[in-house]
């Protein structure tokens, strides 16, 4: 095993730098000081915690272009939605300063008792193990709700984002935070396995991939440990035949092109009813071809590199076998000459089930566009994947739109006439396999609580 990891820029190929990964001993001294820091801030009232998270917040802000820097420059973020990132992570610290106190509060309970009520109480040290595609999102959405609820956090972050884990730390250490609060590991995932079995870890949260997801589920429920898994998805969108096209087209482009295509909810399927699913697919790939790459540091650029040439070279591989299969390039579709992990906006149609267009997680600018019958065959087409995380109804009717997304999809968010996002006030996760549990909302900062009952007779 690598006693270093080194940081490539997927914009050039270029490497950024090289870290030495946390050795035992050192693990061993960061888990003690989780666990001493978590005595202590378990006792704190909220309204000593709440100002805490309000000068992470602040530091956040200071550093904002600092930081946005790091992340483009490591998984090839598009420097404006890197500063958006930032901005997003600060916003979810003040709504938990403000919040948590109030999501918290003893519940009272009518019985036969003197007093009897629900009582929420910290876990101890919470493992998060998060993904690169949002190196700082991912990380606060967790740590918010999280240390705001009295526990505390250790990070192990993706290998490819390293100065951006280091500068969360830095950030936290900065603001004047309490010595352990927050800590980050430099560790290969090879690590995961025995960081999770050691005694001083509480719980854990991790977003990542279906495969890693499952190994993490099973070292956790082998010693029996709490965890929130946030996996990966293949969103469809269902475009009924009412849908005003202006609106469709437009939720379709940004929501497949956020963040270059890489996240796990971004839009990945368009169910499109018969009687508009030309009109849709022409003026979808239209914009679709419109869209900029390249620099993501240059502000006109739409999309960036991937995060790793590898990881594009599998969403070509991906396109390649779709169409092998009878699938039908509408525009992209190939790896662009010179150096960086580029892909364009490419939209495929003629998909069916059986091809990776279909059946697997695009994680890139890929779209598919796929037909439907009617409304109740774009449903089932929609439901018919192995994911669950997100999903959404485009029509005029939002009454109607509104009792599809509500009774028939089956995912975890499921949004009307707009693409599936993240908002620090409503929980977000998935059903089937892109996981369980959920993040942020009333619901987020309940999960790595112990839920207590207390009985006065």
């Amino acid at each position: 095993m690598p006693d270093m990891i080194t940081t490539i820029n997927p914009a050039n190929g270029q490497e950024l730098a090289t870290y030495d990964i946390t050795d035992d001993a050192k693990v061993e001294k960061a888990l003690k000081q989780a666990r001493k820091t978590f005595e202590e801030w378990r006792r704190l009232p909220f309204n000593k915690r709440a100002p805490v998270l309000k000068n992470i917040a602040k530091q956040l802000r200071k550093e904002k272009e600092t930081l946005a820097m790091l992340a483009t420059l490591e998984m090839g973020k598009p420097i404006q939605q890197s500063r958006d990132e930032v901005e997003k992570c600060a916003k979810a610290l003040e709504f938990y300063a403000k919040e948590g106190a109030n999501f918290l509060a003893n519940e009272m309970v009518e019985t036969d008792a003197r007093k009897s009520y629900v009582a929420f109480q910290p876990l101890g040290v919470v493992l998060a193990i998060m993904p690169w595609n949002f190196p700082y999102w991912q990380v606060f959405r967790a740590m918010a709700p999280t240390i705001m609820a009295g526990n505390v956090m250790v990070l192990k972050h993706a290998s490819n984002v390293c100065a951006c884990a280091l500068a969360i730390e830095r950030v936290v250490v900065e603001s004047g935070a309490p010595k352990g609060l927050f800590q980050t590991l430099i560790l290969p995932s090879s690590k995961i396995e025995a960081l999770i079995g050691d005694p001083a870890i509480a719980a854990i949260t991790l977003t990542g991939s279906t495969a890693a997801g499952s190994k993490v589920a099973e070292a956790a429920g082998r010693n029996l440990k709490k965890q929130v898994l946030e996996l990966g998805g293949s969103d469809a969108y269902v475009i009924l035949e009412d849908a005003d096209m202006d609106v469709a087209v437009e939720i379709a482009v940004r929501g497949r092109l956020v963040n270059s295509g890489q996240s796990c909810v971004s839009a990945k399927r368009f169910v499109v009813v018969k009687a508009i699913r030309k009109e849709f697919e022409r003026r979808y790939t239209e914009q679709m071809k419109a869209a900029t790459y390249g620099n993501p540091m240059d502000v006109t650029s739409r999309i960036g590199p991937l995060a790793r040439i590898d990881l594009r070279d599998q969403l070509h591989e991906q396109v390649i076998k779709s169409v092998e299969k009878g699938a039908k390039i509408l525009c992209g579709g190939f790896i662009p000459p010179g150096p960086g992990a580029y892909y364009p906006p490419t939209v495929l149609n003629n998909v069916k089930k059986g091809m990776p267009a279909y059946e697997e997680e695009l994680f890139g600018p890929v779209a598919s566009v796929i037909e439907a019958k009617d409304e109740k065959d774009a449903i089932r087409i929609a439901n018919d994947s192995i994911y669950g995380l997100g999903g959404g109804i485009i029509s005029r009717n939002r009454a109607r739109a509104e009792k599809l997304a509500a009774e028939e999809l089956d995912a975890g968010n499921c949004f009307v006439n707009e693409f599936v996002h993240s908002d620090v006030r409503l929980p977000f996760g998935g059903t089937k396999l892109s996981g369980y549990g959920r993040e942020i909302g009333t619901f987020g900062i309940r999960e790595f609580v112990n839920i207590k009952t207390v009985f006065v007779k």
